[in-house]
């Protein structure tokens, strides 16, 4: 019976986190549409509503927090994102650094130019556009690592379960050796 309600709640979570994981994808896909037009000096084909990104992610983050909290108790602190990322393929975790790695690179042009040219807060040489490019970077992280957390929540079970060192035998999600015969783990 334990293991039924389980199974039910497991279903349950994957249910509820989908939509999370489809909007968080949708954000994505977005805020490149946003940063790609602003590196081009071109306006957001949004306009103001283009902050609604700003906002969305909020709502994406909340079941993310929540989840990646559940995922990661189990793991030392320094295995963090091996934890959080593990039910997801491998472009998928190499996107999130890609995007964390860009929003680091666009903040620093962006925090640098604005400087050169006098800075937003005193009104000179800074578009719209130019302020989208410094939050877009962000906004693209943040809704990357969203969508690739609750991906791997939703395949966690996919991925533990596969996990198995050289020798066949079935291993826990942080195991580097096999815990029944020292084995080196096979990674997928």
């Amino acid at each position: 019976m334990l293991r039924l309600s389980s199974v039910l709640s497991e279903r349950l979570m994957k249910v509820l986190l989908t939509p999370f994981m489809y909007l968080a994808a949708l954000g994505l896909a977005l805020s490149v549409i946003v940063n790609v037009l602003s590196l081009l000096g071109m306006p957001s084909p949004f306009g103001e509503a283009s902050w609604v990104l700003h906002v969305g992610i909020f709502v994406v983050w909340l079941p993310t927090v929540l989840v990646v909290t559940r995922m990661v108790k189990d793991f030392k602190q320094m295995d963090f994102w091996k934890a959080a990322l593990r039910g997801c393929p491998k472009w998928m975790k190499n996107l999130v650094y890609f995007f964390f790695g860009y929003a680091i690179l666009n903040f620093a042009i962006f925090f640098i130019s604005d400087v050169t040219a006098g800075g937003y807060a005193r009104g000179h040489g800074n578009t719209q556009s130019n302020v989208f490019r410094g939050f877009s970077g962000h906004w693209m992280a943040f809704y990357c690592v969203a969508m690739a957390t609750l991906y791997s929540a939703i395949h966690v079970e996919e991925h533990d379960e596969t996990r198995r060192c050289l020798n066949g035998h079935p291993v826990s999600p942080s195991a580097k050796f096999c815990e029944q015969c020292g084995a080196k783990v096979i990674e997928q």
